[in-house]
């Protein structure tokens, strides 16, 4: 009778530290995902979510322990290479060129990917089908998030980091948001979110982050709060 081996974690936090501005973010983190699993950082703005993505996207080194994808260390020059090439990447720099049309911000990207025919059919699903031909410069802020949203579905990579994905939605993108990332999942693809706003996301695993860099209010945190209008 033969054992059935357990599968390899797609991606592995093995001990990991994560510093920024010279003070640890976190410590001794050890998070196995597989295909389909997601894993959410949790903090305030300042916290250092968007640098622990940074560095789980293999931009930022660990000050200590790996990140492995397949068994093999990110950091590894030859291993980033294959590695980014799974990797979407949302930010709150949304790299929109405003003097394109919204379709073509969307296929622009989906031609780099060598791939065909996603477009529109990402930007009716984020509700932008009647826009496809405005310029994008028209678009509010919340329509620009969906326009990134479109533009991730379209490369159809596996991994998908999402930075602060909520902020400017609306109820109805936020809903849009969730059910994306449920449907990404249930093809077997992973997804790691950095957020201060709540998402759901069905058996999530949470990393918390304290606060860290007390700093004046910014817009994007005027956005996360529901009593400014």
């Amino acid at each position: 009778m033969s054992l059935r081996k357990t599968p390899l974690p797609r991606l592995l936090l093995n001990n990991v530290a994560c510093m920024r501005n010279a003070q640890q973010i976190l410590r001794n983190l050890n998070v196995s995902i597989h295909d389909g699993g997601a894993l959410v950082l949790m903090g305030t703005n300042g916290s250092g979510k968007s640098t622990c993505l940074r560095m789980l996207a293999g931009f930022n080194r660990p000050s200590a322990g790996k990140v492995l994808w397949n068994g093999h260390d990110i950091t590894d020059s030859g291993v980033f290479h294959q590695y980014k090439l799974q990797l979407n990447w949302l930010s709150l720099k949304d790299a929109i060129k405003e003097n394109l049309t919204v379709r073509h911000n969307v296929e622009w990207f989906e031609l780099l990917e060598s791939k065909e025919g996603r477009s529109v059919p990402a930007l009716e699903l984020m509700g932008l089908g009647k826009l496809i031909n405005d310029k994008a410069r028209m678009l509010s802020m919340g329509q620009r998030k969906r326009l990134q949203l479109a533009r991730v579905l379209a490369m159809d990579r596996p991994i998908w980091l999402l930075d602060e994905p909520s902020v400017a939605l609306d109820d109805e993108g936020v809903k849009l948001l969730e059910y994306i990332i449920a449907e990404h999942r249930k093809r077997g693809g992973i997804v790691i979110v950095a957020t201060h706003l709540p998402i759901e996301m069905e058996d999530a695993m949470i990393v918390r982050l304290p606060p860290r860099f007390p700093r004046r209010m910014t817009f994007i945190d005027m956005l996360g709060r529901p009593d400014i209008s």
